[in-house]
């Protein structure tokens, strides 16, 4: 039996620990599970992005303060810029695609992603702080913005970072 001792001292598949299938099954594989995490992120970043492009157009935004209107530009340039990161995996895809690049496509698809999700905490940072200036005043805001930001980072970064340390074999 093609097999290999495990601690219990049972005959088990030397595979079971992964899965049986080649790099380009797993290139394809990953490729489908990446564009489903850019599908949903995509839609809440193309509604928040939507959402400051109409800002500009409000009775409110004439009277924002030089700060209020600087930190509302940096929050658009951020959110075009996280669309623009989120959209290039499917173009880098579409661009490369037929060329035998599968694995290393997936590979700066995913290095785009994560630039995207970057720029999606930024961009909320911003809106929040744009948000929370108006509504608590400019003293409390950053205050309550760097929390959430903590909480973001926390959830999006360390608690994957923990669990892949964690939970990784060394071999």
């Amino acid at each position: 039996m093609n097999g290999q001792r495990d601690d219990g001292g049972t005959s088990k598949p030397a595979w079971s620990h992964g899965r049986r299938e080649t790099e380009e099954q797993r290139a394809d594989r990953r490729w489908t599970e990446l564009l489903q995490e850019v599908r949903v992120i995509q839609t809440g970043v193309q509604i928040l992005f939507g959402f400051l492009l109409t800002v500009a157009f409000t009775p409110r935004f004439a009277s924002l303060d030089a700060t209020d209107r600087t930190v509302y530009v940096i929050t658009v340039l951020l959110g075009a810029a996280t669309t623009g990161a989120l959209v290039g995996t499917v173009t880098f895809h579409r661009l490369v695609s037929g060329h035998r690049l599968k694995p290393q496509t997936v590979l700066w698809a995913s290095r785009l992603a994560l630039v995207g999700v970057v720029l999606l905490l930024a961009t909320v940072a911003s809106a929040l702080l744009l948000i929370l200036r108006l509504a608590l005043g400019a003293g409390a805001a950053p205050w309550v913005v760097a929390g959430l930001v903590t909480w973001f980072v926390v959830c999006w970064f360390v608690l994957p970072a923990w669990v892949l340390r964690r939970y990784t074999t060394r071999d």
